[in-house]
């Protein structure tokens, strides 16, 4: 009797997908529905004031979102996605432990507040030691998040690019769908049920379910390793585009050739279309110029020396990404403006959260940031599935709004979104002034909560015109070889802008005081936040415009140039049919 051979099933497919999204899902869930009551944890628990709070929030946010930048680095030049994923995993579950013990232990935190508001506390300051645990809580959630963030999607991608299926490019565009679809569906339950959890059960549960949603997606993760397709890590971009910079400024006394038609004299490989570099920043084709053939390249064709002669490929990438800069500067503002939503907690909080008269249901104050989701994905699916097909049913030809003119109105929105929160603030402020409320932070003024809505619905719109026409912009701007740059520009200006807010805060705080008293007090009805978003909407005005200068001097997109050979094309053939005729 012969034996049969055992057919080994090939690794990847769609049989992977759920363990990947999962372990992507659950990690946004345990973070997000983390951060969005932090302000309040620090504050009751740890008796931060406001101000101090903030800002240790937006420095672990700004560290959360420059740690991806780390992670793609260390993926793709030693450690390979999978084992990055994994051991980032592990590093969120510990962070999360570790907060969660910051909620259990009474010794590791200050005595409790005796007083019954947050802002009237008199707890002990937290100790040194005290408060290097829960940053060292949240240095480790940070660290998981740059690990799993900017690998998750490649990994996806992996198990299912396969150049030989006929069909790739649209299972890979319906992964991409179905991977955004289950993050933001992520961020709405960590916005409601998350935050439901910590208002009603406490901080010991709340903590508590996110840190096990987290040892689920570390398991449920490896469970399926023998399933994975696993790529070996190779030289970073990031390599690339130093080695670059780092040839530059070597090669800086070296004199260009006079024509760029010099072919002979720059370094590129074999199968390259870019025989010579640009005219656009010479300074940096330095990088690729041969001096010496015979010293400089070897038998193989390759580069002997990688940091002191570089490919024009490479000198090209470089240059597209400083030529993107000052646009990509501009989305600063906007993040800026969607990190304040501590402050807009507080309002929340201190506001009539039913949803009716008659309703005993109140939303956490937590929850409101899922009206900026919410929003944000209505506007996707509108435009992509009613917006623009009745354009171009009207028009009678597909119709397409430019990524540029995405981006500028949704700068536009931020700023009115900064409007509409200083002019209801200001509202807010003086109707809890009215009713006696100024030195009572925590009691509900007569006004209605719902009225935060339209203010987190332009936030969101905002971030769906600008967020995702700036991702849009950088991947077709950039040439294919650099997609992980592109992905990682987002998260990078937010880090920044998690930065700037910060300074911005701590300026307004300690440039508005007053009879002791600033802008920016623990008690809201004493402070005067109006005054604040009415900074940060100037701001926003003012980088609206830089933003029309920024594009201006930008010059068309790759896409704009494509459309206009297109259309070129097309009136060429419709001049040579009316020869004929």
């Amino acid at each position: 009797m012969m034996l049969q051979p055992r057919i080994t099933r090939p690794k990847g497919g769609l049989l992977t997908m759920p363990f990947i999204i999962a372990n992507e899902g659950f990690e946004k869930v345990a973070s997000y529905g983390l951060l969005q009551n932090m302000i309040l944890y620090l504050m009751s628990d740890y008796g931060l004031g406001l101000v101090k709070g903030q800002n240790v929030l937006f420095m672990w946010v700004a560290a959360t979102n420059f740690m991806p930048l780390v992670g793609a680095f260390l993926s793709d030049s030693y450690l390979g996605r999978f084992l990055t994923i994994s051991i980032a995993s592990l590093s969120s579950f510990l962070g999360m432990m570790v907060l969660w013990l910051t909620a259990m232990l009474p010794q590791v935190k200050p005595s409790p507040c005796v007083a019954s508001t947050v802002t009237k506390c008199s707890s002990t300051e937290a100790t040194s030691s005290q408060l290097a645990l829960l940053y060292f809580a949240f240095a480790l959630i940070s660290i998981g998040s740059g690990g799993i963030r900017p690998c998750s999607l490649a990994f996806g991608a992996d198990q299912l690019d396969n150049k030989e299926n006929p069909k790739n490019e649209r299972v890979l565009e319906s992964f991409f769908g179905w991977y955004y679809a289950s993050s933001s569906v992520a961020v709405l339950i960590a916005f409601t049920v998350i935050v439901y959890i910590q208002d009603h059960l406490g901080w010991r549960i709340g903590f508590g379910v996110p840190a096990i949603l987290m040892l689920l997606a570390s398991i449920v993760f490896v469970f399926a390793s023998p399933l994975y397709v696993k790529r070996k890590a190779t030289k970073s971009l990031f390599t690339g585009l130093a080695q670059v910079a780092f040839a530059a400024y070597v090669n800086r006394n070296l004199v260009l050739p006079v024509h760029n038609d010099s072919y002979g004299c720059y370094y590129h490989l074999n199968d390259s279309e870019l025989k010579a570099p640009s005219d656009k920043l010479r300074f940096l084709n330095k990088a690729c110029v041969i001096r010496n053939r015979e010293e400089d390249i070897g038998a193989d064709g390759l580069a002997l020396n990688p940091w002191r002669l570089c490919t024009t490929d490479q000198v090209e990438e470089l240059k597209a990404l400083v030529k993107v800069i000052p646009v990509w500067s501009t989305g600063i503002m906007m993040s800026i403006n969607v990190s304040q939503n501590s402050f807009q907690l507080l309002q929340a909080n201190s506001m009539d959260r039913r949803l009716s008269d008659h309703s005993t249901f109140k939303i956490p104050p937590g929850s409101f940031g899922m009206f900026t989701i919410i929003a944000l994905i209505a506007w996707v699916v509108l435009y992509d599935r009613a917006i623009l097909p009745l354009a171009s049913k009207i028009r009678g030809k597909p119709v397409r709004i430019n990524v540029k003119i995405r981006m500028g109105l949704g700068l536009f929105i931020s700023f009115l979104a900064m409007a509409v929160s200083a002019t209801l603030e200001h509202y807010r402020r003086r109707t809890a002034i009215s009713q006696g409320l100024a030195n009572n932070a925590n009691a509900t003024v007569n006004i209605s909560a719902m009225w935060l809505v339209p203010q987190y619905v332009l936030h969101g719109l905002a971030e769906a015109l600008t967020g995702i026409g700036q991702t849009e912009f950088f991947y077709t701007e950039f040439p294919k070889s650099m997609s992980s740059v592109a992905a990682a520009l987002f998260g990078l200006g937010m880090a920044v802008a998690n930065i700037l807010a910060s300074v911005i805060l701590n300026v307004v705080k300690n440039s508005s005081k007053k009879g002791g008293e600033s802008w920016i007090e623990d008690n809201i009805n004493k402070g005067h936040y109006d005054y604040y978003y009415w900074v940060l909407a100037i701001l926003s005005f003012v980088n609206v415009i830089y933003y029309i200068v920024c594009s201006w001097s930008y010059g068309p997109t790759m896409d704009q140039l494509r459309n206009d050979k297109v259309n070129g094309v097309r009136g060429e053939e419709q001049e040579e049919a009316v020869k004929l005729n």
